[in-house]
């Protein structure tokens, strides 16, 4: 797959139709790399007439990784923040949109529809506020505002996604892994044994594991302050896709979002919790599909 130099580090990125179509941008969450984004909804996309471009984020997956930057004591920062005091971090979720800004730049893109998804999510809502000249519409996809007195996900989710495997052997990474998913997968949407594992050992083979690099995402996460206020700024077409069943980031914070943006569509999902299984691409397909394709039919 290709790199480009953005922002000052090189991201790794693959596209799906053709580049004369509208561009739709795929920001993917924590700790997850680009191929997360599944390709059956990459090509569905595409096949409805779009030119789609997932990447890595900075230290995940091929993108630059900034291991000179250190590993951030999470805990001490969580601790920080329930005490309602600030947390510095190596980078925060501004630098990441600011990421994703330039990799538009750097393909000639001019605007997109910005697609985040949880992590991903808080990203895009950064690009549409502080970006909108670059921003055809934004899809918040399992995400939240930030806001600190929204319901926290559940401490098993939370748990999930933040303990490490029992080593760095390849099979107690996978099953760290089908840990992660079957704690935060969806319940009626289930993806089979023979999915999760698939899907993570794609992972393992593609890139090696570097937890600092998933520590300084999560520093990130935690030190970047709430966006509701640069949300009332927001002027594209915008749509927010939550699960009803999400455990790690409560269908609270999909509300919120929507709340804080004018004009925004809230779709809640029954069954739908916080992953990407080959069950649920047509449900993505449908919302983001139909969504951007209507703001594309509106501008013409």
């Amino acid at each position: 797959m290709p790199q480009v130099r953005a922002n000052g580090l090189d991201i790794e990125y693959e596209s799906f139709g053709r580049e004369s179509d509208p561009a739709v941008l795929l920001i993917m969450g924590f700790s997850a790399q680009m191929i997360m984004w599944p390709r059956a909804f990459c090509d569905g996309l595409a096949a409805k007439g779009f030119h789609v471009i997932r990447f890595d984020n900075r230290d995940i997956g091929k993108s630059t990784h900034l291991m000179h930057l250190g590993a951030p004591d999470i805990h001490a920062a969580m601790m920080k923040t329930m005490a309602g005091q600030p947390v510095a971090a190596p980078y925060y979720l501004d630098d990441m949109a600011a990421d994703a800004s330039g990799l538009l730049d750097a393909l000639g893109i001019v605007r997109a529809h910005t697609v985040g998804a949880s992590m991903g999510g808080m990203i895009a809502q950064i690009v549409a506020a502080k970006y909108p000249d670059k921003t055809k519409s934004l899809v918040s996809i399992m995400s939240t505002t930030g806001r600190r007195d929204l319901p926290p996900g559940k401490p098993e989710a939370f748990a999930a996604i933040t303990t490490p495997p029992a080593s760095d052997s390849r099979e107690d990474r996978i099953a760290a892994g089908i840990r992660v998913w079957k704690t935060i997968g969806s319940p009626g949407y289930p993806a089979s044994d023979a999915e999760l594992r698939a899907v993570i050992e794609e992972a393992l083979d593609r890139a090696p594991y570097e937890p600092t690099g998933i520590a300084r995402q999560m520093a990130a996460i935690i030190a970047s302050p709430p966006r509701n206020d640069i949300l009332e700024s927001v002027r594209c077409p915008a749509l927010v896709i939550h699960g009803a069943d999400d455990p790690l980031v409560p269908v609270e914070g999909g509300r919120d979002t929507a709340a804080s943006i004018a004009g925004a569509e809230l779709v809640i999902v029954p069954g739908m919790a916080h992953d990407f299984s080959s069950a649920l691409v047509p449900v993505y397909l449908k919302y983001v599909g139909d969504f951007v394709t209507a703001v594309e039919a509106k501008a013409t």
